[in-house]
This record gives C-alpha cells, structure tokens and sequence, in this order.
C-alpha cells in the first residue's frame, strides 16, 4: 500500500499540506476553511438550497443548476448526481460498499487522492462495512482496502461522516441491467466530518464519490 500511495503522488501531482503556523489559533483555522468553502462556492457557481427545500423536491438536486444542499447542522454540502441502481441500506442491514472517489483539498484547491483518475488504479476500490441502525449509519473501512487509509496513513478504520451522510439519500445496489447505473454524489466536508487528518488540520475537502454494494 506504500508503493501505491508513492504512485498516487507521483501520478495526481498529490500537494502536500503545510502544518499551520504555531501561532495560528483553532477560531484562525476555522475561518480560513469557511473562507475557502466559500470561495469553491462561488468559482464553481453552486446553487444552495435548503433542507427545506431539498425535501420538496423528493430528495434530490437538479444538476444542470448545479444545485447542492446544505445540511446545516453538519456543515456538509451535497449534490446528488444520480440516486443509483437497487435499493437503501435497509435498518438493521449490514453490507460491504464500495467506494470510488476523488479527493480535493480546498485550502489548496489540488487533488490529493484518486481511485479514480489513474487509470491503472480502475479495479481498486475502497471497501467498507456500513450498518444502518435505525436511520444512523456507521461505517469501518475494512482492513486493507482503503486507499485513502493508506495516502493520509489513518490509524482509525473508521469512515468519514461526510462520506456516511448521503446514504440515507441514494440507493446502493449492483448494476443488473444495461441501463443500472451505481450512486454518485459530490460532497463538500467540513473537518469535523472528515478523516483524522482533515480533522487535525482542519481541512475542508471536496469529494467526487460512487457508492455500489460488494458481493
């Protein structure tokens, strides 16, 4: 997995993140990171709706007004680009899912992982156990198929809450027929709802994710 992480550097032009001045304050850092969620907002000129409203349009964001919802009390940002093939994680249901993705540092507005852009990295996929209980959904990536375990050296197998919330919200099912296609969403993370790193550093990220069922 360390040849892999050195590959995915050298391959997606990974920029490495500078540890915050010293005398830089937790209230600083914050700032800076709704500072530059902000300003992704505007450059790629989203759309924000409520809650509220993402409701009355039966759970999902119109794409072509690049519309995302803002889910206030988590600080996270999603745009639902496709509901996805097969059914909800079901209470009580535990099962594998498999994740592609896109990582995007908006400190630094560079990628820093990707399963998905190296092409030679096409079958490797981040597998995770997900438990639904009673509408609150947990998650451990499972043990040796997490890329991004392996880029950012994560000691905790625990998946991001970012990465947990649209499942109350897609489908996640294996493709059947011609036209099934597999959930795909894009998510805007705080670092309280993010990985220890992003968490430790207070690093927003971007993320372009895929989520399907394992067998």
């Amino acid at each position: 997995m360390k040849n892999l992480t050195y590959l995915l550097v050298l391959l997606l032009g990974m920029t490495t993140f500078v540890a915050c001045n010293n005398s830089e304050t937790y209230a600083d850092q914050k700032n800076r990171e709704r500072t530059a969620i902000k300003k992704y907002i505007q450059d790629a000129a989203i759309s924000v709706i409520s809650e509220e409203e993402f409701a009355q349009k039966h759970y999902t964001t119109d794409v072509s007004k690049n519309e995302y919802v803002l889910f206030e009390s988590e600080g996270v940002y999603m745009q639902i680009e496709r509901k996805g093939c097969g059914e909800k994680i079901k209470d009580g249901e535990t099962v594998t899912v498999l994740c592609r993705f896109t990582e995007r540092n908006l400190l630094t507005d560079s990628i820093e992982v990707s399963n998905v852009l190296a092409s030679q990295f096409g079958n490797w996929v981040d597998k995770m156990s997900v438990s639904n209980n009673s509408g609150t959904f947990t998650g451990s990536f499972i043990s040796g198929g997490s890329i991004l375990m392996a880029a950012h050296r994560l000691s905790s197998t625990a998946v991001p809450e970012g990465w947990l919330l649209p499942l109350t919200f897609i489908n996640v099912g294996r493709p059947a027929l011609a036209n099934d296609e597999i959930a795909k969403v894009h998510i805007i993370v705080p670092h309280d709802k993010g990985h220890m790193m992003a968490t430790s550093r207070v690093v927003p990220y971007l993320y372009d994710i895929t989520y399907e069922r394992g067998r």
